[in-house]
């Protein structure tokens, strides 16, 4: 005897619940890309202002990056909000033979002003793209679209609410 399938129209069953589980898993994916309806208006934002030292740079360095001033930040290939405001030049100091420390003529030391918002928090953890910015920090990647400085140290961060 043969066992008859139930069908609820031109639909068994087993169509029904893969039909289901095949949306259950759209709406799941749209939620995951679409930023699990968070509104990032909602969230408080926080401008800090830093700086960033670089030292032992090409004197050519300084003009260059003068002239490109202000320009947008970026991280990892995209603009992340804020940007490098402004350029400092201070002299970069060797040590001679005589072991007596005199200005360099061909390298310089930048101190680079950035602006951005971030998200506040409990905990304020100041991002750019995603790279921390806290004082002290070396080895800092400052980046925008004309000029990428690597290596420098952050020595000066101001939180405005």
């Amino acid at each position: 005897m043969e066992q008859k399938e139930k069908r609820l129209g031109k639909l068994n069953i087993i169509d029904l619940i893969a039909i289901v589980l095949v949306l259950l898993v759209a709406v799941y994916a749209a939620w995951r890309f679409v930023g699990r309806g968070k509104n990032t208006a909602d969230v408080p934002m926080t401008k800090i202002t830093y700086k960033v030292r670089a030292e032992n740079r090409p004197a050519a360095v300084y003009e260059n990056a003068k002239k490109h001033l202000p320009s947008p930040l970026m991280a990892s290939g995209a603009l992340v909000g804020g940007q490098i405001l402004s350029v400092e030049k201070e002299p970069y100091y060797v040590l001679d033979g005589n072991g007596e420390w005199v200005e360099d003529p061909e390298h310089v030391t930048l101190i680079f002003t950035a602006e951005t918002t971030t998200p506040t928090g409990e905990v304020m953890t100041s991002k750019v793209g995603e790279q921390e910015v806290r004082i002290g920090k070396t080895d800092y990647i400052l980046k925008s679209e004309y000029v990428e400085i690597s290596g420098g140290t952050i020595i000066d961060v101001v939180w405005e609410s």
